[in-house]
């Protein structure tokens, strides 16, 4: 089989993404006729039909579903490979700021990545809660900083979205007891809030049974069998469940991870940073680490 076409592959998510093969030509700048064409290239070179026969709307195959995942991925690393060469060379010290939370389980990958196109600058990452952390970055003491969303947040990118879950530990049933055992973050977390606020509008009485500055500390309390928590989608472990409507448990609302640069300006490898975290932040998946027998 040939190497597949990167231009092809763009006109492929364009149309997935914009739902039609018209408006997806128009995304890459080409006619529907010649939209058309490259998709006919594009099965001819992997031998396998991309888009179901349905006239009504665009519905993938399940090879078309499988090349998608592929596709976002090989498009992702061109754009990055392109932005880094056609970049001046950059070096330099970045304070990054962020939960131990999403450092752990969010950003392995991004920095490893960016630590490779950028050798030669050096990150140095501190960890803490969001309100603490926006108040060194307001202080200069951090040059870029990813925070959960606040309610009294001012500026700022959004760069992900997650959802929160209800978790507990495989094999107990801490949800049963009444009132319901919770294990949280200080107060002023938004995941605090968020899991009072979600409990008391469905009427279910809670006490809170263990405080932790930090996700390990979250996690030992619900893994000890002590408490349910709320978690980010991207950080339940193997040994937990999650709790839903079926359990007595409320929906909650997930949270943003919000982007921000110090107010006084950064150096060019801070920013060099914050763009590459911008881009690469949205779709990387959750770290998990590899266990070996021994």
């Amino acid at each position: 089989m040939p190497d597949l076409d990167l231009a092809l592959l763009r006109t492929f998510v364009a149309i997935v993404d914009t739902g039609s093969i018209t408006s997806g030509g128009r995304a890459v700048g080409r006619t529907q006729s010649a939209v058309t064409h490259q998709m006919n290239r594009l099965e001819c070179q992997l031998g396998r039909t991309v888009f179901a026969n349905d006239r009504r709307r665009i519905t993938l195959t399940a090879d078309g579903e499988i090349l998608l995942e592929y596709a976002r991925v090989m498009l992702k690393l061109s754009e990055e490979a392109r932005a880094r060469f056609a970049a001046p060379s950059v070096a330099g010290k970045v304070m990054l700021g962020t939960p131990d939370l999403y450092a752990a389980y969010l950003l392995p990958d991004v920095l490893s990545r960016f630590s490779h196109a950028y050798p030669d600058v050096e990150i140095q990452l501190h960890c803490r809660r969001s309100v603490h952390l926006h108040s060194e970055l307001m202080r200069d003491r951090l040059d870029i900083a990813i925070l959960t969303e606040q309610p009294d947040l001012q500026g700022g990118e959004i760069v992900r979205r997650e959802p929160l879950v209800w978790v507990a530990a495989r094999g107990a049933r801490p949800e049963l007891a009444d009132p319901t055992p919770l294990a949280v973050l200080p107060a002023g977390s938004v995941y605090r809030q968020r899991a009072l606020e979600a409990l008391s509008s469905v009427g279910r009485k809670w006490a809170i049974r263990t405080v932790s500055d930090t996700i390990a500390g979250l996690q030992a309390a619900v893994l000890a069998r002590l408490a349910v928590s709320v978690f980010p989608q991207c950080a339940v472990s193997p040994g937990m469940r999650r709790l839903g409507e079926e359990e007595g448990m409320p929906s909650l609302p997930g949270i943003g991870l919000v982007l921000l640069r110090r107010p006084a300006g950064v150096s060019d490898a801070a920013e060099h940073l914050a763009q590459f975290i911008s881009r690469a932040l949205p779709s990387a998946a959750p770290f998990r680490p590899s266990v070996r027998e021994g």
